[in-house]
């Protein structure tokens, strides 16, 4: 799949693409030894994805931080726990490597025998309730703040918000810049942080734009939290029903 479905995606295949071009041009140093940018290698797919949005504007924006190594960085899906992305999303494209890969971390795309548990939990939830992507993606839409996947060394993730001020800076302005792209795409009703971080890059963005949309955020599904660890899904359904997205 590579054309656009409708004009939405193809605003935001616009947007992706010209934040793939302006973090492609920032450096990191030690700790971080490789950067894995999908929406560069992963470009069709990551494409693929943004097709899948709905014709009308989706009501419900989810923002999460940054792809994981065995997840996007696979997928070019946010979130795109493999199983997930092929049979709930529909989704195969094929995926390049990342120049500078990281041995313990290599993209095998779809044939990648790792799951990502965030977003088979987050995913899993979408399925469960929708059923169909068709009938989630036509209220709802998922997309990272930051594209990038950040390594050290040993292998060991290292996310954004651990980066120094001043390579954290420049990063910001890029995905602050695309974030509020997507919200002025998109419009959307709803924007809901996928854990704290997210929640106050979306605060930023709608600090500094028109946008009215409601602001709100669920728990965060990765198994580094030990709140994510029981019962998940039936603590973000509960907190989607009380923000008025969800109905009981």
């Amino acid at each position: 799949m590579t054309a656009a479905k409708s004009p939405i995606a193809s605003q935001l295949i616009r947007a992706a693409k010209k934040l793939a071009k302006e973090v492609d041009e920032l450096s990191f140093a030690d700790p971080v030894t490789h950067v894995y940018n999908p929406l560069s290698y992963a470009w069709k797919a990551h494409q693929a994805y943004l097709s899948l949005i709905s014709e009308k504007p989706p009501a419900v924006l989810f923002l999460g931080m940054n792809p994981g190594p065995w997840g996007m960085a696979q997928t070019g899906v946010p979130f795109g726990e493999i199983a997930a992305a092929r049979d709930f999303l529909g989704l195969s494209s094929p995926v390049d490597r990342p120049d500078n890969e990281h041995p313990k971390r290599p993209v095998e795309g779809y044939d990648c025998q790792r799951s990502e548990v965030s977003g088979r939990r987050l995913w899993g939830l979408f399925q469960e309730r929708y059923k169909t992507r068709g009938k989630f993606f036509a209220r709802h839409f998922v997309t990272n703040y930051c594209p990038l996947v950040f390594m050290e060394a040993s292998a060991r993730n290292r996310t954004p918000d651990k980066l120094p001020i001043d390579e954290r800076k420049p990063l910001d302005a890029a995905c602050d810049r695309h974030l509020k792209s997507v919200i002025r795409i998109l419009d959307p009703q709803h924007v809901v942080g996928i854990g704290v971080y997210a929640e106050k890059c979306l605060q930023r963005a709608l600090d500094d734009s028109d946008g009215k949309a409601n602001l709100s955020r669920i728990l965060h599904p990765s198994p580094a939290s030990p709140a994510a660890n029981k019962d998940w899904a039936g603590k973000v359904t509960q907190q989607l029903i009380d923000a008025k997205i969800w109905k009981a």
